[in-house]
């Protein structure tokens, strides 16, 4: 699904004034709740404002007070007045990915319909939650998440190094998820919808800064529709967490790994198509054309005898077949990114086993 699709079908239906609060609470009445899970960790300068700014169309908040050494979670226990707020301690700390997923298990259990993640540093506008649930209560979507690359004029106030990590991570995340209409992989404003949501191995997926792009890959292996929605870039003084070499080495590996599982899973172990057969024959082709070609190369440098023209010939023509394989199966994969919406499936289903 295209994200600039659903977010001007949005703006188109329900505007960004007074009109979204007026669809939204209609959607919740017909549709069903709305959650907030905010990770907790060294965020207390933060943490009571975001928590005031959360508007009336959200049911319940889950602060997870992930060992925070400031004692985020109970400063929320003693200044915040609001019912809708509930803190959950964890005894170690479990990085963003273990405080989420404990708040997504809270919401499930309480009988949530939508979740919403956003940090507590204040770094994410609680008043963009209804642009985050509106595609998943209009059946649009099963998972949204944010973009910051969306407003061309406002990527010039990225810093470069940041804007060239994200660049870099969304290229590897397009390939390793399976989402290729999707950018900036990294970004922690998120929406998901409850049903999806307890379709996830919440054991297996990260728990550290691989959290969101791992998310993507495990949305994908259950075929969930995944949408961007648009969103400013908010950069003061903070320091960026974003290392390069992280993304070189730790990001790499665990991105071959994930591209190698959903190879596996999508086009050999459930499913199987042309796009199965094109990617090995093509992997073959390219690297035993070169091979073949490089061979003769270094046999014709050493001896000083020109490589006839036929073998140049078939080494160029096997790589090149098998240039023309893989991007067919590239092709192939960009055309299979899920459409339908995993939620409203799991809602028939459980329509007709009551029936």
């Amino acid at each position: 699904m295209n994200s600039a699709a659903v977010d001007l079908g949005f703006r188109n239906r329900i505007g960004h004034n007074s009109a979204s609060s007026s669809f939204l609470a209609a959607s919740m009445s017909t549709h069903g709740t709305i959650a907030v899970v905010i990770p907790s960790y060294r965020v207390t300068r933060h943490i009571l404002d975001v928590l005031g700014a959360i508007g009336s169309e959200v049911s319940r908040i889950y602060v997870i007070d992930d060992k925070c050494p400031d004692g985020s979670g109970a400063i929320v226990r003693n200044q915040c007045n609001d019912p809708r707020v509930t803190v959950i301690n964890h005894v170690e700390n479990q990085g963003v990915g273990g405080a989420v997923m404990t708040g997504y298990r809270a919401a499930i259990d309480d009988g949530m319909t939508v979740i919403v993640k956003i940090d507590g540093d204040g770094q994410m506008d609680p008043s963009l939650i209804d642009q985050f649930v509106a595609p998943i209560l209009l059946g649009e979507a099963d998972y949204t998440k944010g973009n910051r690359f969306f407003n061309l004029e406002q990527i010039r106030a990225m810093p470069p190094l940041r804007l060239f990590g994200n660049a870099v991570l969304s290229l590897m995340t397009k390939v390793s998820s399976g989402y290729w209409d999707l950018f900036d992989p990294t970004n922690g404003y998120t929406a998901i919808h409850s049903d999806v949501a307890n379709q996830l191995p919440f054991d297996k997926i990260s728990k550290r800064y691989f959290f969101e792009t791992d998310m993507l890959f495990r949305l994908n292996t259950i075929h969930a529709v995944v949408a961007d929605v648009p969103m400013n870039a908010s950069y003061g003084d903070e320091v960026s967490n974003l290392r390069i070499s992280r993304i070189v080495t730790e990001f790499m590996l665990k991105h071959i790994r994930n591209f190698s599982k959903r190879l596996f899973y999508n086009y050999y172990l459930r499913n199987m198509s042309i796009a199965s057969i094109e990617l090995p024959i093509g992997l073959l082709l390219f690297f035993g054309g070169a091979i073949y070609g490089g061979a003769h190369w270094i046999a014709s440098t050493q001896t000083h005898v020109a490589t006839p023209a036929g073998t140049v010939m078939l080494s160029a023509l096997l790589v090149l077949m098998g240039m023309q394989l893989i991007l067919a199966f590239l092709a192939s994969d960009i055309a299979s990114v899920p459409i339908r919406p995993l939620h409203k499936k799991l809602a028939k289903q459980r329509s007709v086993c009551k029936s």
